[in-house]
Formats: structure tokens, sequence, C-alpha cells
């Protein structure tokens, strides 16, 4: 008997101050749409917790949103932004770590990883209420090898690719490589990868009937001799499909419903799941390699990072987020090498520490994402971490007689 298994996740993502931002403009009744988005799963789940299976990554920046309590006040009459991460903490939803500030890993000095991976951890076990995460959505599925060492280090279990990339290292049937965990190692460490199925994640994203998705899944998995778990994920804020309030025309009452109730009465021909549940059932066994590249885009297909990189002042901006980053760092070592020099070192640690968050958030990837149009914000952030950055060093300076910067 097939055995066949679905994973279904949802991307929740908003740029720092996006949010009032639109209630500030004539978009105000957007950001309302938004908000009822987030609100939206945890409600959504209600009278289907038996069966239901979500997984949910929240982006750092939309958690520290979450966090403000200006926008808890100025959306008030929205959502009650307190019992809706009550509801999230309670729920059965397989939470995905993710990075702090919503980074393109890949286009991003790699000895920025780290933090951005362990800030994003503190913010997440508190805000969603759990010890650890088991999964890693990479922001905006922007994902290369050199990554895994980095997430092994911070617990994570497997990572989401996009099935486009998977290079398997012995022949493998189509079925096999989309619809089977892998594991990959890079510099001695190993991390299992879940392959999102590009087209059916498209379709879920735009708009699909559950009878067509039924029929899809059974196609695309007949000949699977093996568990198959076939992974969708998506935006799931964006578009008409996600923003309609009449629930029974949305992504929510004409597809997610629909499912589980077809589920329920014996008729799916396929079973809803956790990825973590699937891994312990049936643990990888082939290696493959990954390409690095990021998820499709609307114009672009990811794999060349066009969408973030194909204009020259998206270059140029790249480019200055790692001049800045090697300057950070240049600064943190001269500041734990003349420590003890200094009269009032916790003042320069602070300096330091707030330049350094400056270039995180620089780091967006929504920064990027829109052309020419919003790199701008980069540089205002880079502007910023260099002052502070520069007041630290010239501080560590004169307490050292002018010697410190080499």
């Amino acid at each position: 008997m097939r055995q066949v298994y679905h994973a279904l996740g949802l991307n929740m993502h908003q740029p720092l101050g996006n949010l009032l931002a639109l209630h500030n403009s004539n978009e105000r009744w957007e950001a309302r749409q938004i908000l009822w988005c987030y609100d939206r799963p945890v409600r959504m789940l209600e009278g289907y917790e038996d069966i239901a299976r979500l997984h949910i990554s929240f982006s750092g920046t939309l958690l520290k949103q979450f966090e403000d309590p200006a926008i808890r006040e100025t959306f008030h009459d929205v959502i009650d932004v307190e019992d809706m991460l009550n509801s999230y903490k309670r729920s059965n939803i397989e939470f995905l770590g993710s990075g702090l500030y919503h980074s393109v890993y890949p286009l991003i000095p790699e000895t920025d990883w780290d933090t951005q991976t362990s800030w994003w951890l503190g913010l997440g076990r508190y805000m969603l209420g759990r010890n650890s995460f088991y999964g890693f959505w990479p922001p905006e599925m922007g994902f290369s090898m050199e990554m895994i060492p980095v997430l092994k280090r911070h617990g994570y279990k497997y990572v989401m690719v996009d099935c486009w990339y998977i290079k398997p290292k012995h022949e493998m049937r189509w079925e096999e490589l989309r619809y089977r965990p892998h594991f990959a190692r890079y510099g001695g460490e190993e991390i299992i990868v879940i392959p999102r199925d590009r087209e059916l994640s498209s379709a879920q994203q735009s708009g699909l009937d559950p009878g067509w998705f039924q029929h899809e899944i059974y196609e695309r998995t007949k000949f699977c001799d093996f568990p198959a778990l076939v992974t969708t994920w998506t935006d799931g804020e964006n578009g008409g499909w996600f923003r309609n309030i009449n629930i029974q025309s949305s992504f929510w009452g004409h597809f997610f419903h629909q499912i589980l109730n077809r589920y329920r009465e014996g008729t799916l021909g396929f079973t809803p799941i956790h990825i973590s549940n699937f891994i312990e059932m049936h643990p990888p066994c082939d290696e493959v390699e990954v390409y690095q590249g990021a998820w499709n885009t609307g114009h672009h297909w990811g794999g060349d990072f066009t969408q973030w990189t194909g204009s020259l002042l998206q270059k140029r901006g790249l480019e200055e987020l790692h001049n800045c980053s090697s300057y950070y760092h240049k600064a943190k070592r001269l500041f734990d090498e003349h420590y003890h020099h200094l009269g009032n070192p916790e003042e320069v640690r602070q300096m330091i520490i707030k330049g350094y968050d400056h270039l995180l958030v620089a780091e967006t990837s929504c920064n990027f994402f829109w052309g020419s149009s919003w790199v701008h914000r980069a540089f205002d952030d880079l502007e910023k971490a260099y002052t502070m950055l520069d007041t630290a060093v010239n501080m560590i300076s004169e307490r050292t007689q002018g010697h410190a910067l080499h």
C-alpha cells in the first residue's frame, strides 16, 4: 500500500517598521488584512487539532514587531497580539527557526551567520514558547552548503531547500529526489534536507482546488515504492488567496479545511504530517549536494539571486555589507584586546553592539528585493553602524595612546 504524506508550511514575514508604515499611509486597510493573516492560522485549527499538521516560520523582523508595545497599542482594535501569541504557544504547530533580520544568508558575510541565527533563537523561544526548533527555514529559501555547520551548531536537525537545487550523488528517480528527505554534509557536519516541491508550492500560493491538488499528488507519487513526503511552502500573508476575509473563498476555507475534511472521511489519499514526525519514522538514507540558490519570485527563478543582486546599486549595497562587517569584527577584536585598559569598557561595548545591530538590520533581504528602490535603507543603517563603530574605535585609541588601531 502506498504511503504518501503531506507537510504544509507557511512563511510569515514583514520588514521592520512596515506594519506601522502601512497604518500611517493610504494603505491602512492592507495592514489590517495582513494582521488578520497572522491571527487566522490558530483559529483555523480549531476543531481540527487531532488531524491538522501545520508548519510556520516567522521572520525575526515580524516577531520583533509583535513584541513592540506601539504595534500592540496601534492595532489593538484589529487583533489582540498577546492573545494571538498565547494561542500559538498552545498550538501543535511545528515552528521553524530562521534568521533574525531575514537575510539571504549566501549574500551576507559568513561571519554574521552565527549571530543572525542565534539571535532569532533567543527571540523565537520567548515569543513562540518552544525550547527548541527542529527545522530551519532559510530566509527567501536562500541556502548554501556552507551554512550546514552553523545550523548544526545551533541544534537544527533539518533545513528546507528548493527541490530544483538538489544534486544526487548517485542515480535517483525524479520522485525520489523530490519526495524523500536526504542528508547533506559540509565541513564535517551533516544535516537533513527537506525538498520543497516548487510547482505545487506555486499553486498553493496563488489559489488551488482541493480536488486538483489531491489528483496532482496522486499522479506525482504513483510510482513511489517508498514512503513519500510531499512538502509545499509559501508566504502566508501575500495575495488575495490568503488575505480574503471571506474564509470560505480563501486558502483556509476553500482548501485547508476541505483537505482535512476529506482526510477525516478517509477519501484524501495522503496523510497530513509534521516533518519531524516523518523523519523519525523514515530517516533519510541518501546523501545529496545542494546547489546554492533561493526560491522563485514573481520575476526570477532564484538560482542566481538576481532578485537581490540584479542592479548596480544592489551590488554596491551588498559589497558595503561585507566592508562594514569586516570593520565591525576588527573593532570587536580591538575591544577584546584592550578591554582592561579602558576606563569605560561597558560604554564602548554598547557602542559596538549597537553598531553591529545596525549592520544586521542593513542585511535584511527586503532592502535588496525591490530592485534599487529600498537599497537606501541598507545604506541608512550602514551609516549608523559606521558612526557607532568609528566612535568606539576612537575611544579605544584614545585610551591606549593612539596605538590600538593598526
